[in-house]
């Protein structure tokens, strides 16, 4: 959304063109989760139809995320979005498939993140946000998201075009307690305190996209991953997954 007001802000400047692609599900009783899928459907909509931004933002929401749907989203992804808040210790396998696949990765480091750009190093991965120690004293510290969303304008405007039904202009409160689970309820995951450095690594990627390389990146990611895929080091994995006998000594 950030993207889409600035590129309608500044049309003539060298926009990176992207395809944003969502898959997922929600279960019938998460009602937020479902709120969300339903704003990524209204997102696109809007998007999608603004002759503006033709060929350069489409927003695109692949429904019943499976393996069957990830066999055809990863190996033609060149950006992997893992931006689960630090120490939730929600960034599994799927990110290294797709890195695998040879798509660099943007998160936070969480998760499976941190043991990617322990392989791959810190210039073929994009890390931004809060660590985990971080996360822990900012919320000892007192947490409020309403200071951030006062501090950045361009948050404001994000958050004041959900708020105001820009993107459901036949029901436009409908995302309201969307925005104010974020303002007033908390933000749990801490997702305004990482927006700031979010907006500024995707502008690093949009650098790294231009670059007359491009390839070289992926290349080393997909050439260190390797050695995330056996783990040689765990006997268990060489045992019970592999049939390979414990080396004698």
């Amino acid at each position: 959304m950030a993207r889409y007001q600035a590129m309608l802000a500044d049309p003539d400047a060298d926009w990176v063109p992207r395809t944003v692609i969502f898959a997922g599900k929600a279960a019938s009783s998460y009602h937020m989760a479902k709120q969300i899928i339903r704003l990524i459907h209204d997102v696109g909509a809007v998007i999608n139809d603004d002759p503006r931004v033709a060929g350069r933002l489409k927003v695109v929401f692949v429904p019943n995320y499976g393996v069957s749907v990830a066999e055809v989203i990863m190996p033609a992804a060149d950006l992997s979005e893992q931006i689960s808040t630090a120490g939730t210790e929600a960034s599994g396998t799927g990110n290294m498939k797709l890195a695998l696949n040879g798509a660099l990765t943007i998160g936070t480091d969480d998760g499976a993140n941190i043991e990617i750009r322990q392989n791959v190093g810190d210039d073929n991965i994009f890390i931004f946000g809060l660590k985990t120690p971080e996360v822990a004293a900012i919320r000892a510290a007192g947490y409020q998201p309403m200071r951030i969303y006062e501090a950045d304008p361009r948050l404001q405007a994000v958050l004041d075009a959900i708020a105001g039904g820009a993107f459901s202009p036949e029901e436009p409160g409908r995302y309201r307690g969307l925005v104010d689970s974020l303002l007033w309820g908390g933000d749990h995951y801490l997702l305004l305190a990482d927006y700031g450095a979010y907006v500024a690594t995707q502008a690093k990627v949009d650098a790294l996209y231009r670059d007359p390389r491009p390839g070289r990146a992926g290349h080393c990611q997909r050439r260190r991953h390797g050695r995330l895929l056996v783990r040689p080091h765990d006997p268990r994995v060489r045992a019970q997954i592999w049939g390979v006998p414990a080396p004698r000594r």
